[in-house]
């Protein structure tokens, strides 16, 4: 059942289950994308990055001086999309050419280092490898800037022979995939007959085929596709109008598939989100503000999500979804860093951290910490029983969160506690208990179990920017010191409050006072 809004020729609507949709869990789809297997097809880039600090302005021209410090190849075009594949957990068989040339080489032995099979990669006399280098300049030796790219390319179409040849080896491997997907850069390769032939193949065997087209107007090439991907931009040339609003987008995606005879149409909108658009209606995803450093690759990062998502199983609307996390992880990137699964799952537990709490495992901690440290934040960590919750700790907490942006509070196990000497009584309330009263504080952003006596393990772990413990600690000696500070972080004696502690209020409570 669906509850339509008629909104010209495209109809928003919401699904009776939406509730049901949006607390559906997107984790458990990640934790599926491992081992999930993928056929991609499309334009192979070599990506080359040339570092230097751009120190002064060149006496010839009004130009930037580039001292070369740094230089750097990767993959671009499709091979950023198996990269990505490969990070998310996905087998990615690619299908493709490059030149018979020491780029198409280096091209091919990068595509296998990130775990892709390039097997079915071919190399084609008398044809350059389509290589894109990037000049960036370096401020004060770390703030990145692209100040040129140069492309070399023969983006001229593939000699018919190589395309049937590609078609004989993408038959070959659609059985034995979950999802097919084909990246078009229009450098020669994506044509009409390879799409019909693969499609044909695909349906013999219930297989999806996403398409992310190139900046074409026209899109027969992509004719029958299960899943046009395109973003805003994309679509306004197809449309041949700007598309300034949502509902403007879902018009002219209703358009294309009408059109190209596609089941689906996902349009990325950069900080609006996506829109799924399908023959029976459209819905809006929208997504989370980002601080965007570079938006290179983040289409490639949005293709790789949707396959890997629909590989597992997942409806669109839940694809588009994760997609989003994707791309908006990516923009905040520099250059094409393929977004791992375990970085995805870090930034939906960021997300969704009140429904999840703030009680985390150290594996699922240690991926958060690296989301925030990466967008400049700092973490704090102390540890403590924190038996019975007092004013004293209350006071101590909001001290300690005031040194970073994020505290972690290590919470000894029921097991630990009963080695610290306390009586046998200790602790008096279980660490579940423990665990959910710090976590109600506003000014503790993670809790994290421990079972040994020691912290220093953990924070070995951690890797905290400040160590925090009372002054009480002076004269015994911090645990974990050494460790923090050998990795360039601070120690912090913070004093207490005077005749505040959990001994004292039981003493107090078995005197009757």
């Amino acid at each position: 059942m669906t509850l339509p809004c008629t909104l010209g020729r495209a109809r928003l609507f919401i699904p009776a289950h939406a509730k049901n949709l949006m607390e559906h869990n997107l984790a458990q789809t990640v934790h599926s994308f491992r081992g999930k297997r993928v056929l991609l097809i499309g334009d192979l880039i070599l990506d080359r990055y040339v570092y230097g600090d751009a120190e002064r302005i060149s006496p010839e021209a009004p130009v930037p001086v580039l001292r070369a410090v740094e230089k750097r190849e990767t993959v671009g075009g499709s091979a950023n999309v198996a990269a990505c594949l490969t990070a998310l957990g996905c087998k990615v068989a690619c299908c493709g050419a490059v030149g018979a040339d020491d780029a198409g080489e280096t091209l091919r032995r990068l595509l296998k280092d990130t775990g892709a099979d390039a097997a079915n990669v071919l190399s084609v006399p008398s044809r350059a490898t389509t290589t894109k280098t990037r000049l960036v300049g370096l401020a004060q030796h770390r703030h990145r800037q692209q100040l040129l790219r140069l492309d070399e390319e023969d983006a001229s179409p593939l000699a018919p022979e190589i395309i049937r040849e590609i078609i004989t080896r993408a038959r070959e491997i659609v059985p034995e995939v979950d999802v097919v997907c084909i990246e078009d850069y229009d450098k020669g390769m994506v044509c009409a007959e390879l799409v019909e032939a693969v499609l044909t193949e695909a349906r013999r065997y219930g297989r999806k085929v996403l398409v992310d087209p190139a900046r074409l107007t026209d899109y027969q090439r992509y004719r029958g596709a299960d899943v046009l991907t395109p973003n805003r931009a994309e679509l306004s040339l197809v449309a041949r109008r700007p598309l300034d609003s949502i509902e403007a987008v879902a018009e002219a995606a209703v358009r294309l598939i009408e059109e190209c005879s596609a089941g689906a149409v996902v349009v990325t909108l950069d900080r609006d989100g996506a829109a799924v658009v399908e023959p029976q209606g459209w819905r809006h995803i929208p997504t989370l503000p980002r601080s965007v450093y570079d938006n290179t690759g983040a289409g490639d990062a949005v293709l790789a999500t949707l396959a890997a998502s629909i590989a597992a199983g997942a409806d669109l609307e839940t694809a588009a979804r994760l997609a989003n996390v994707a791309g908006g992880l990516e923009v905040e990137k520099f250059g094409c860093v393929p977004i791992t699964a375990e970085e995805m799952l870090a930034e939906l537990r960021l997300a969704d951290r009140a429904a999840n709490g703030k009680v985390r495992e150290v594996k699922d901690l240690n991926a958060e910490l690296t989301l925030r440290r990466d967008r400049g934040e700092t973490v704090a960590f102390t540890n403590g029983c924190f038996d019975i919750l007092h004013a004293g700790h209350v006071d101590f907490l909001k001290r300690c969160r005031a040194q970073a942006s994020t505290l972690v509070v290590g919470l000894n196990s029921d097991a630990s506690v009963r080695t610290l000497n306390k009586g046998t009584e200790r602790p008096i309330n279980r660490f579940e208990d423990r665990a959910a009263v710090l976590s109600a504080l506003e000014c503790v952003d993670y809790v994290v179990r421990f079972n040994e006596a020691d912290p220093t393990a953990l924070i070995r772990e951690i890797r905290p920017d400040v160590l925090i413990k009372g002054e009480d600690w002076i004269e015994k000696g911090v645990k974990g010191r050494e460790v923090v500070e050998a990795s360039g972080g601070r120690v912090v004696l913070l004093p207490l409050v005077e005749g505040l502690s959990t001994t004292k209020i039981v003493e107090r409570i078995r005197g009757g006072a």
